[in-house]
C-alpha cells in the first residue's frame, strides 16, 4: 500500500471506533456501569421478544428484526 492508503485506513479505523462507542450507549441511560449496561440490554431485549405483532408495527420493526435483536447476547452492542 502507498502512504495515502495507510492514512485513510487509520482515519477510517478511528471513525469506526468512535461510532461503535456512540452506538453502544446510545439508548442506555447515562451513568451505567458496564454491568448495568449489560443488564439494561438483557431486559430490553427480552421485552422486545415479548412484543405482539401490533406493538412491533407501532415501533416500525418486523418480527424478524425484533427476533434478531432480541436474541443477540447482552455483551454485543
Amino acid at each position: 500500500m502507498n502512504g495515502m492508503s495507510d492514512v485513510r485506513l487509520t482515519l477510517y479505523a478511528g471513525e469506526l471506533a468512535r461510532e461503535r462507542e456512540v452506538n453502544v450507549r446510545m439508548n442506555a441511560p447515562q451513568g451505567l456501569s458496564l454491568w448495568g449496561l449489560f443488564q439494561h440490554r438483557r431486559r430490553t431485549r427480552l421485552a422486545l421478544l415479548g412484543l405482539t405483532d401490533e406493538q412491533l408495527r407501532d415501533i416500525g420493526l418486523t418480527y424478524e428484526q425484533a427476533r434478531r435483536e432480541g436474541l443477540k447476547p447482552f455483551w454485543r452492542g
